[in-house]
């Protein structure tokens, strides 16, 4: 079939965007929507001239009916194409919380978990410059900052993979053209017009905003001018962690003088990305949270927030795990504990990990000689069986074990920028 030139250059546009990042495999998202529908299309052709394997997800969170259809017609679609297909299943929403983001977040994490049993390390979406507006207008809503505002990346990495968006460019009525050009149908998903989401009222605004000068063209630009003021805030907040910040034992430990001196913008990032990596959190804390939080701890009280427990002692800020976020979380041996530790030694036979705790701490005679603070220990991990306390490695009662970040000290440097 010969392409249009649109189409062409669709297809062009969507190999540069590629690039060499997923030469040893991709995986594909998709829904049966145009967007991922046009990516599934255009990730075939790209794979036929290069000889990438493919392999393409569908998630079916459980909330509509038509989602069983929508995978069937994906699953058929793929099979036409001579690509591998996978129906990913949720069923993790108990009525409570904001739908819409437990089941972006679960869909992630469900993805993510396939592809590495895939073998694959690069996974391709299907947003596209009408998400990226969107986006940026739910956000501004919010009342988000530069980082909210810089919109979704083109490429990023998280969960162990690297996330690729190779549409992001382009418009969904071009995508649509090409999908009926070559003679693709979709599914079109009706909870795509249901008021009751607030990107679907955003969407159904545009073409007011349209005529105000806040198109899509307009609003993606401004998306991209954030993204390079919060590519620059980052760089600033790296060169200051340097400067004031070190790491104890999965805790991150601030020069509260330093810290202090450092304009608003720099120490609050510095202190929400500290909180963030110490208790494994999605999303900072509120900023208001912040700021009053930064006000007790100059006054020198501790104060917990977002999972973390935040102590200045001695002209220092530690930043550790809270205890009362961790009391009860347990796994088996050999597990990641907490989303961060694991404890390696000898015997292995029905130990768990389980946070110390003031009982636990208890039987560790030596915790004073560890110079940290009894509060950070009683959230650290310790393996039991039983109520019996087997080792405490970060309390000084290592007993042959030992207990390691599964990231690494380097990554919270690293959690600093957006990947």
């Amino acid at each position: 079939m010969q392409l249009s030139a649109a189409a062409s250059d669709l297809t062009a546009a969507f190999a540069a965007a590629l690039g060499d990042a997923a030469q040893a495999g991709l995986g594909l998202a998709v829904s049966g929507g145009s967007d991922s529908v046009a990516v599934l299309r255009l990730a075939r052709d790209w794979a036929d001239k290069t000889g990438t394997r493919l392999a393409v997800a569908t998630v079916n969170h459980g909330l509509r009916a038509e989602a069983v259809s929508e995978a069937a017609f994906v699953a058929d679609l793929c099979a036409d194409l001579d690509i591998p297909h996978h129906v990913l299943n949720w069923s993790g929403w108990d009525g409570q919380g904001n739908l819409m983001d437990q089941a972006r977040r679960a869909r992630y994490r469900l993805i993510a978990d396939w592809a590495g049993s895939q073998g694959l390390g690069t996974v391709a979406l299907g947003h596209t410059a009408d998400d990226q507006a969107e986006t940026f207008l739910m956000r501004l809503a919010r009342g988000s900052g530069v980082d909210g505002l810089s919109g979704m990346a083109a490429r990023h990495r998280s969960n162990g993979i690297l996330w690729l968006r190779p549409v992001l460019d382009q418009r969904r009525a071009d995508l649509q053209a090409y999908l009926r050009q070559i003679g693709q149908s979709w599914i079109d998903d009706p909870s795509n017009d249901d008021p009751r989401f607030d990107r679907v009222r955003i969407r159904q605004m545009m073409a007011v905003l349209q005529d105000l000068g806040l198109g899509v063209q307009t609003l993606t630009a401004t998306a991209d001018r954030m993204a390079m003021a919060r590519a620059a805030l980052e760089q600033a907040a790296v060169r200051a962690a340097a400067d004031c910040a070190t790491i104890d034992q999965g805790d991150v430990v601030f020069q509260i003088g330093v810290l202090a001196g450092l304009p608003d913008e720099t120490r609050l990032r510095l202190l929400s990305a500290a909180i963030c990596w110490v208790a494994s959190a999605d999303y900072r804390p509120r900023l208001s949270a912040l700021t009053n939080t930064w006000s007790e701890l100059l006054a020198g009280r501790q104060r917990p927030l977002h999972g973390a427990m935040l102590i200045p002692k001695n002209q220092q800020l530690r930043v550790t795990r809270d205890p009362a976020a961790v009391a009860g979380l347990c796994t088996p041996f050999g597990g990641l504990w907490d989303g961060r530790w694991r404890i390696s030694g000898p015997e292995s036979n029905g130990l768990e990990v389980r946070a110390l705790g003031a009982e636990g701490l208890t039987f560790c005679p030596d915790w004073r000689e560890t110079g940290r603070p009894r509060m950070a220990l009683l959230a650290s991990p310790a393996l039991w069986s039983g109520d019996h306390l087997i080792a405490a490695p970060l309390a000084g009662f290592g007993n042959g074990y030992r207990a390691e970040l599964a990231q690494g000290a380097e990554s919270f440097a690293l959690s600093l920028i957006a990947h």
